[in-house]
């Protein structure tokens, strides 16, 4: 009895000591992966401020080496990889995520909305337009259907961007329907590019229907009435566009003219058109007051009185077209003016390292001090 006491007092310190060996151990390898981890991150992070992308993202992937459970460097590194456009290592990080059974629902949607930017970034947008959809009812959602907005104008799909756009403003994010307006024209267009007149009206009315300010669908609407001959009801359209906003208006003030002398409305269009250009002066107005008349612009007296009130190379050239001999001074006079006007913004020195653009020659540029970056010419001559 006496040597089984004596033998467990004996194993006590002998247990005791490989038990604190073994923790002082681990506790080292530890401490060892946590150093490594967080300074492989740290020097990601110092390269990424310092604009070195490519190093950092060595740094960052030797941390996901060292910690692979870190969602945080994953995310990291799948931005980094879309900002140098490289895609399919971002979509592979990404995607190497969501596989993980164990991550949180939230960091799953995260990292499904930074896929789907992948996609979009890489100009697959049947695949982006997938991996957006699968964030609908997520915190992501209102992202998402930003998203998916921006995706159906550039593969302008109208419809599916209008029915986009009038679910947000549902949701109250905002006011979409001058936005909605403009895909329900385009719709319009294209069904009467193919010949479908009747989906081409009712585009249109709901065009009028989501913006009844708007300009575009009065614009729309008028020239496809004079299209059709129907001259009296596009005057009619266009004269409601016109006291609505007159500047849309100048777009089409020429086919108010044609369309006025079709039907022989000349006086009554050219009374409009002078108003209008009294209200706001307009080289398209006074142009299309002049073919109301009967005449060219460059016959037109009132041309002149225009080029001395608003010199511009537009107006200048609408007076070089009658001939030299019937030149007044006063009409060489406002033609110098007017050139000499628009020639100022070329007539500069521009920086080839940033620029900044200073009417006299610099040798340190005042934008960015860089030395000798003026090219000794004008911005006309480069």
């Amino acid at each position: 009895m006496e040597f089984d006491v004596f033998g467990w007092l004996l194993a006590l310190p002998v247990a005791f000591a490989f038990g604190w060996l073994a923790s002082r151990l681990d506790l080292r390898q530890l401490r060892r992966e946590n150093r490594e981890s967080p300074k492989a991150y740290f020097k990601g992070l110092n390269l990424l401020l310092n604009e070195q992308q490519d190093k950092a993202i060595d740094a960052f992937i030797e941390a996901v080496q060292n910690d692979p459970d870190t969602t945080e460097l994953h995310f990291a590194l799948g931005n980094l990889f879309r900002r140098r456009g490289e895609f399919e290592r971002a979509v592979r990080v990404h995607q190497h995520l969501l596989g993980r059974s164990d991550l949180p629902g939230s960091e799953r949607d995260r990292a499904q909305h930074a896929l789907a930017q992948d996609f979009m970034k890489a100009g697959l947008f049947d695949r982006a337009e997938q991996a957006y959809r699968a964030l609908e009812g997520t915190a992501f959602d209102t992202d998402a259907r930003l998203a998916l907005l921006n995706l159906y104008e550039r593969s302008r799909d109208w419809a599916a961007a209008a029915d986009t756009a009038a679910a947000l403003e549902r949701s109250g994010i905002g006011a979409f329907g001058t936005r909605i307006a403009h895909y329900r024209c385009e719709m319009a267009l294209e069904a009467d590019a193919k010949g479908q007149t009747d989906d081409a009206d009712a585009a249109l009315q709901q065009a009028r229907e989501a913006a009844p300010q708007a300009p575009r669908p009065l614009l729309l609407a008028g020239q496809r009435m004079a299209r059709a001959g129907r001259h009296a009801e596009a005057l009619a359209a266009w004269d409601d566009l016109r006291l609505r906003d007159l500047a849309a208006f100048t777009l089409v003030a020429s086919d108010y003219a044609d369309s006025a002398r079709a039907i022989g409305q000349d006086a009554t269009a050219a009374a409009r058109l002078q108003a209008a250009y009294e209200h706001a002066p307009s080289l398209d107005l006074l142009r299309a007051r002049s073919r109301a008349q009967g005449h060219e612009l460059g016959a037109d007296a009132a041309l002149l009185h225009h080029l001395r009130s608003h010199p511009t190379l537009s107006a200048a050239q609408a007076v070089l077209a009658r001939p030299v001999a019937e030149w007044s001074a006063e009409t060489a006079q406002a033609v110098g003016e007017a050139v000499a006007r628009a020639a100022r913004p070329q007539q500069r020195y521009r920086c080839a390292a940033c620029g900044f653009e200073a009417q006299r020659y610099f040798w340190q540029c005042p934008g960015c001090l860089s030395w000798d970056s003026f090219p000794p010419r004008r911005v006309e001559e480069l």
